[in-house]
């Protein structure tokens, strides 16, 4: 069984975040998998999918930990050649990943209590994002 849905996502510039939890639940809900693995992807080369504690302190301290690895003052020679100043938002992106895979057991995604997947724009620019999501596996028997 395979079933996928696709959404846009508004975010702002350099970590606009949104919680998308509730629409893979959905999905794996309908699609009726009963063991198999999601798959949540954010279009584009300077966005990111990852999971997380979705609270203020942890989402501070995830854009802390990008700031000092991968500056936005810093020289990159991505913004030396493009001239469009993202250069640390691809550098971010690349570090993050642009999708992740979530384990469906018993048809539920296999999160921990305060554990949330969550799509982050890092460019800087608001964007616009699509989000893919895909659940693959065995149905539930009826």
């Amino acid at each position: 069984m395979v079933a996928h849905n696709r959404w846009t996502c508004h975010l702002a510039e350099e970590f606009g975040h949104a919680d998308v939890t509730g629409q893979v639940e959905e999905l794996v809900r309908d699609s009726g998998v009963r063991d198999g693995v999601a798959v949540v992807a954010l279009v584009g080369s300077t966005g990111a999918v990852t999971t997380i504690e979705y609270e203020s302190g942890a989402l501070s301290d995830l854009r802390t930990a990008l700031d000092r690895i991968a500056p936005v003052d810093a020289h990159y020679e991505h913004d030396a050649r493009w001239g469009d100043g993202n250069g640390f938002s691809h550098v971010r992106s690349a570090l993050l990943k642009t999708s992740i895979s979530i384990p469906v057991v018993d048809g539920r995604l296999q999160l921990g209590t305060w554990q949330q997947i969550i799509v982050i724009n890092l460019d800087n620019r608001p964007r616009s994002r699509e989000v893919v999501a895909t659940v693959i596996g065995e149905r539930l028997s009826s």
